[in-house]
């Protein structure tokens, strides 16, 4: 692992976990509903994975590394 994969993991909370079809009621009375939740959860977290790799992009593993 590079120090920049180390900081990126230190910046970028773990992803959000998705719920299992049992923790919906399904009667679409729950507001909000655990999955409006996730997926807002979700969204969010992706654009900050987003702006982290802008910032700071992975290095291609298919390039050589300077020796």
């Amino acid at each position: 692992m590079t120090a920049n994969n180390t900081h990126k993991n230190l910046d970028l909370p773990p992803e959000p976990e998705k719920p299992l079809r049992d923790d919906c009621c399904g009667g679409g009375s729950c507001c909000p509903c655990i999955w409006d939740v996730y997926y807002e959860k979700l969204a969010k977290w992706r654009e900050a994975k987003d702006a982290l790799e802008k910032c700071d992009p992975m290095p291609d593993e298919n390039q050589q590394r300077p020796l």
